[in-house]
């Protein structure tokens, strides 16, 4: 048989192709390593061991459709792999319509491509129970999703797991068009007196009024809590005090609150998940990975209407009496949409955050990208966190923010009611005085945002030892730097809209070298404050740099050097 010429080279290039294209996916799965360059010592984190027992749901009477409850099912399947010592869970394609899910050791929960878990929106199958919530010990509605002091538990497959958030949330109308608003009143649920947030209930609304964060400090009984149940809306996924936990290929969405919430975990996995919430979702956030120890966080994207991937560990008191700290953090190879920061350290942070590594990650149209915020009261030391590799899009904020002063509202909130202000007045430096220092964030490009960079310490105690170093940025503001101790900025290219591109108050130890300022910029850099001292500009490609600086009055002369 003769071999068409044309055919043989035809087939040689595809065999050519499929051996680059074996190679180039070796190649980046070599060079994506999850322990590649990470800047401290990591320990390997340890996926859960699950049996090879199988069970199909549908085995327990489960009743595919959405209009028949199969928590029995749910129940009954769990059970029966728990008393052979565990195994997997296969939940096939269909719609299954749940109460809570209560968790066991050694269990997988495989939902199926094609398969959705709704939890049903009856309130009262969601008994409370004392739990954490905004970093604080409270009472909430139990969790769609829930369980403690347990191994080896993993959520696999490629099935959605939706938390009928719709029946949960406050909504705010500014936040809907026209047509949603209109369903949400149209659905039942109250209006407040301006009409401009709808509610559940009269309940939830009358609750609301003096929370904290959605915590009813006031209340202290289990019968105070039962009178507020509909407030209490829980997160998604609850998994406690547990060793071992793997989330892997499902979709979680539509939250009541949070969306994934692992509390105290030791070896914590979340991988190829796509977290989803509206983006008008009042604290919808994605990921809350609190007091954790040995977590990686890779190849996930993220759309909600909070922050999305959020490092904390308990909130004033109750956090720093816990006492137990997020440590060991890998978070790779992400993308973020809508959310309000996009990788997020606090506000809850009272017991410490360190050794964090992030890179290689995107925020598109995210509300901040880098987010670090907390408040005096906290506590708490946030410390050795190293970022690389950061890509961010139309961020309509800041694009890297530390705020100090957070006081519970998204950064586009704040701006609209006057933006971040200085604040002059020290207070005593204790055990409530939170602390951020030694921080790394290089190789980030921001091509439109709000502002590129704000860094806001307190008087009594600065940002110290913070690093921004090969960063691209086009913004309409540049720099604002506030109560600060070491900050170096280093090989900064920045195409700012505003005349002044970097404002400093209270600036100590400082080092500027080889920023490139873009030709518009007039008072490049403006100082402030009696407290500054050592800030030192070297020598860039800007031959003008010095001339397009102003120093204030207040600022010692032997501060700066040019």
């Amino acid at each position: 048989m003769k071999t068409n010429p044309t055919n043989f080279f035809r087939m040689l290039l595809a065999v050519l192709a499929i051996n680059c294209s074996g190679n180039m996916i070796a190649q980046k799965s070599k060079s994506n390593d999850t322990y590649a360059n990470i800047e401290f010592k990591m320990p390997k984190v340890n996926e859960p061991k699950i049996p090879k027992n199988t069970v199909n749901l549908k085995d327990f009477g489960a009743v595919n459709g959405g209009y028949v409850l199969n928590t029995k099912a749910f129940e009954d399947a769990i059970n029966a792999l728990s008393k052979k010592g565990g195994g997997k869970l296969i939940i096939p394609p269909g719609i299954w319509l749940t109460g809570p899910i209560i968790l066991k050791s050694k269990i997988e929960l495989h939902a199926q491509t094609g398969a959705l878990i709704k939890f049903s929106p009856d309130k009262s199958l969601y008994p409370i129970i004392e739990t954490s919530f905004e970093g604080l010990n409270t009472w909430r509605c139990i969790s769609p999703l829930y369980g403690k002091n347990l191994e080896d538990v993993a959520f696999t497959g490629n099935g959605v797991w939706d938390g009928s958030g719709e029946v949960w949330r406050q909504v705010k109308k500014g936040k809907l068009t026209e047509s949603q608003w209109k369903a949400f009143v149209n659905s039942g649920g109250v209006l407040n007196e301006s009409k401009t947030s709808w509610y559940p209930s009269e309940t939830f609304m009358k609750a609301s009024v003096g929370a904290d964060q959605n915590v009813r400090l006031d209340l202290k009984t289990k019968e105070e809590f039962e009178a507020i149940h509909d407030f209490l809306r829980p997160v998604l996924v609850s998994i406690q005090n547990s060793k071992r936990v793997l989330f892997d290929g499902p979709v979680f969405q539509n939250s009541p609150a949070w969306n994934i919430h692992p509390l105290m975990i030791e070896d914590l996995i979340v991988r190829n998940v796509t977290v989803r919430n509206p983006w008008f979702s009042q604290n919808g956030d994605g990921l809350d990975v609190e007091s954790c120890k040995n977590v990686i966080v890779e190849n996930s994207s993220f759309d909600v209407g909070d922050d999305a991937i959020c490092i904390k560990s308990g909130k004033d008191k109750d956090g720093r009496d816990r006492g137990v700290p997020c440590e060991n953090i890998i978070v790779k190879n992400n993308i973020v949409y809508h959310g309000h920061g996009g990788v997020t350290v606090g506000s809850e942070m009272s017991g410490g955050v360190k050794n964090m590594h992030v890179s290689n990650c995107t925020f598109m149209g995210t509300d901040v990208g880098l987010r670090f915020k907390s408040n005096r009261g906290r506590g708490g030391v946030v410390e050795n966190i190293f970022i690389s590799d950061i890509f961010m899009t139309d961020i309509p904020s800041q694009a890297i923010s530390f705020n100090l002063y957070y006081g519970g509202k998204s950064i586009a909130e704040t701006l609209e009611e006057g933006g971040d202000k200085i604040v002059n007045q020290k207070m005593p430096v204790d055990e409530k005085t939170p602390q951020f220092k030694n921080i790394s964030i290089k190789n980030v490009t921001i091509k439109g945002a709000q502002q590129a960079v704000f860094l806001q310490g307190l008087p009594e105690m600065n940002l110290e030892n913070i690093e921004i170093s090969n960063l691209i940025a086009k913004a309409e503001k540049g720099f604002t730097i506030v109560d600060a101790n070491g900050i170096k900025i280093h090989n900064a290219k920045l195409d700012i809209e505003k005349p002044t591109v970097i404002e400093i108050y209270n600036g100590k130890n400082m080092s500027f070298k080889d920023i490139e300022l873009n030709s518009t910029a007039s008072n490049a850099i403006t100082i402030n404050g009696e407290a500054t001292e050592n800030v030192e500009f070297v020598p860039s490609s800007n031959s003008d740099f010095a001339k397009k600086t102003v120093i204030g009055e207040t600022v010692p002369k032997s501060a700066v050097k040019l």
